[in-house]
């Protein structure tokens, strides 16, 4: 008898282990197609690239949210741009060929992921592009929509802040020293 209840219990808690750990995995939401576009304004140009190659997961129970950002895919209007872009003199997307993003939404309460609607979030944490780690604490929105979740933010950053820096040459005046970056992706279920 004592054996029948010894094995019930270890039954009853691999159970609940697994449906716990079911559960959570299966809530994590995944973008893989998000877009990414920075755009850099000077009185020489203006330059636009997009990269619509992005993958981010967003886990609505604990706030994560990781963007892993492949360097090469982003497409300029002009081929002499990307090549640019891509240079050792650049990104050298060669050496590095992704930059990531890793943090967490702060105000998490404040998402109702189960209900239609539009919610302002802050997100905080860490940016590597070029193995220079940056700390982050931008707005952004969360919409959700017929169970879709959309996330979009717009920020700035300082290109020397992550090692890019222009002294002479048409870079150091055709590419502004601070650009805007857009983020939109749409999730679903993993």
């Amino acid at each position: 008898m004592k054996k029948m209840n010894k094995l019930s219990l270890v039954v009853i808690a691999i159970t609940v282990f697994t449906l716990t750990a079911f559960k959570s995995s299966a809530s994590k939401l995944v973008s893989k197609d998000a877009h990414i576009s920075f755009f850099s304004h000077t009185a020489v140009e203006d330059i636009t690239a997009n990269n619509y190659k992005v993958v981010s997961t967003l886990d609505p129970t604990t706030g994560d949210i990781v963007y892993s950002v492949p360097m090469q895919s982003f497409e300029f209007e002009k081929a002499l741009m990307q090549k640019h872009f891509n240079s050792k003199d650049f990104l050298n997307t060669k050496k590095y060929p992704k930059a990531k993003f890793a943090g967490k939404i702060s105000n998490l309460e404040a998402v109702d992921f189960d209900k239609d609607g539009t919610y302002d979030v802050l997100v905080v944490g860490d940016l590597n592009i070029k193995e220079v780690t940056k700390r982050l604490n931008e707005k952004a929105t969360i919409t959700v929509e017929g169970g879709k979740v959309t996330l979009g933010s717009k920020m700035n950053i300082v290109l020397a802040d992550y090692g890019v820096t222009f002294t002479k040459g048409k870079p150091s005046t055709n590419v502004a020293k601070e650009v805007e970056i857009t983020v939109k992706a749409i999730y679903g279920q993993e």
